[in-house]
């Protein structure tokens, strides 16, 4: 049975200790899982994070931020470092948070695009291979599987599509490394979403963002969800589903994901709209 959460993205930016009120609110909602987007690690109390969480019978799953100066693939040596230790830090947590995943566009910075050479993209793809490859084995130590994330092409220039997400974790060959989907960049950047689910398959698809094309309520645009709810019963999925958006994204995000206009009425009228239309759906 597929599993509905909702991200601290579609109230808060950045998530923090005294957000946690949120927690109760989505248990409350009926939602099975809270996904934290970790933008900054230090400001959240983990320890009392997962107390709450096992008390009101939340599972959690955690998610990334990649700002410019976490980008696995920049030239910039200084930025893959500090990507790379974000990445070992998030796949610690969700360890210790008991998610099964890590998921994001873990791959580069949110928001770098750009008409660049084929050199230029060997390399980077290079670095990439090599850094998740390691984050890999780290992620395989601590029982977490990292979920690539593709973005639509005014998001990312790396990876756009379901088939260059499969190039990209077939050619770093781990079983850590597995592919996540965002439908809202899916719908964007897919000639059929349903075909694209099938292409991954039970055994790489590890997590679902399901988000409406103007990111705002699902079920309210033009989205195939009764396509997707049939590819997923083709694959037999039985992961997480959640909405991620935006209602109050920071500077950085809302420039990194173009939000610049409210999304829905509001964050509580989205997340409580978004999972009857889930459960109507999908159960």
């Amino acid at each position: 049975m597929i599993k509905f959460g909702v991200s601290t993205f579609v109230w808060y930016s950045p998530f923090m200790t005294n957000c946690f009120g949120l927690l109760e609110k989505v248990a409350k909602m009926g939602y099975d899982i809270i996904e934290i987007a970790v933008e900054d690690k230090d400001l959240i109390d983990w320890k009392s994070l997962k107390k709450i969480a096992d008390d009101l019978g939340l599972s959690i799953t955690i998610s990334g931020a990649f700002g410019e100066a976490r980008d696995l693939s920049s030239e910039n040596i200084a930025y893959r470092k500090n990507s790379f230790n974000y990445i070992v830090d998030c796949i610690q947590i969700a360890e210790k948070m008991g998610s099964p995943i890590f998921t994001g566009p873990v791959y580069s910075a949110v928001g770098k695009t750009r008409y660049t050479t084929l050199e230029v993209k060997k390399q980077e793809n290079a670095w990439c291979v090599e850094g998740l490859y390691k984050l890999g084995e780290i992620a395989k130590n601590h029982g977490v599987v990292i979920g690539v994330e593709p973005l639509n092409r005014f998001e990312t220039d790396m990876i756009n599509t379901i088939d260059q997400a499969l190039l990209l974790v077939n050619e770093i060959s781990h079983p850590s490394i597995k592919i996540s989907m965002d439908t809202f960049h899916n719908n964007i950047e897919e000639k059929n979403v349903p075909l694209a689910i099938r292409k991954i398959g039970k055994d790489l698809l590890c997590h679902i963002q399901g988000n409406e094309n103007d990111r705002g309520t699902p079920g309210t645009g033009s989205v195939d969800w009764l396509g997707i709810k049939q590819a997923l019963i083709d694959i037999d999925y039985e992961g997480a589903m959640v909405i991620e958006t935006f209602g109050a994204p920071s500077a950085e995000l809302a420039k990194a994901a173009s939000i610049w206009r409210p999304l829905a009425e509001s964050s509580d009228i989205l997340a409580k709209d978004g999972l009857s239309f889930y459960k109507t759906m999908f159960r």
